[in-house]
């Protein structure tokens, strides 16, 4: 019963964290409704992959050992601060064209999946933040007391929950109702994207692990 309480404290800890506002959700959320689905679940799965990847990494104790090593940690925070303002630099730049010229170009734009998908694994990685998240999450899972498949439902449930609220905002805010409030707020929602971006990047370089 008690693993049971654990358990459930840990998803909800992670499904509270992982829904809430941040650079990731406004990514995925701006891109669903300039681009489309399948960008938006291009991007949603590439940081799901990222968040994966450390989960791993964590499984395999290789995360515990890089933690206690804070030279690691300062290389990433700052190439995944400087990746985030280089993101509120295209936002922002995307701001300051006008609608029309903005929607002209979008009309002629062909979608680099992959690409989305590449940095939605950058913003992701580029966090030293998951990194003692998942150190945190695997303390409990290594437990003795915790049985042997604790670590692949810890693993599996977090896994579940990245897939339901990163795809949930990717197919959401990708419906025809959104893409329509875009094309009206667009300047708007690329500004609040770019200091969205901005601020994140800043506070993870200058920030306190």
């Amino acid at each position: 019963m008690a693993l049971s309480h654990e358990l459930l404290l840990i998803f909800t800890t992670y499904l509270i964290a992982t829904a809430s506002p941040g650079p990731s959700n406004m990514a995925i959320m701006g891109t669903a409704m300039k681009k489309g689905r399948g960008a938006a679940l291009a991007l949603a799965a590439g940081v799901v992959s990222g968040s994966l990847l450390w989960a791993l990494l964590a499984a395999g104790g290789v995360l515990t050992v890089l933690a206690t090593f804070a030279q690691l940690l300062i290389v990433l925070k700052m190439g995944g601060g400087c990746y985030l303002l280089w993101l509120a630099f295209k936002a922002g730049k995307s701001a300051l064209r006008r609608t029309e010229a903005a929607a002209l170009n979008a009309s002629g734009e062909r979608v680099a999946y992959g690409r989305l998908f590449r940095q939605g694994i950058l913003m992701h990685v580029g966090n030293p933040k998951a990194i003692l998240t998942w150190v945190a999450i695997m303390s409990f899972a290594m437990k003795p007391d915790g049985g042997a498949s604790t670590l692949p439902i810890i693993i599996c449930g977090c896994a579940a929950i990245c897939v339901c609220v990163f795809g949930g905002y990717a197919l959401l805010f990708s419906t025809a109702v959104m893409s329509a409030f875009y094309l009206r707020i667009r300047r708007g929602l690329d500004a609040l994207l770019a200091c969205c971006f901005a601020l994140a990047g800043v506070r993870l370089i200058f920030g306190r692990s």
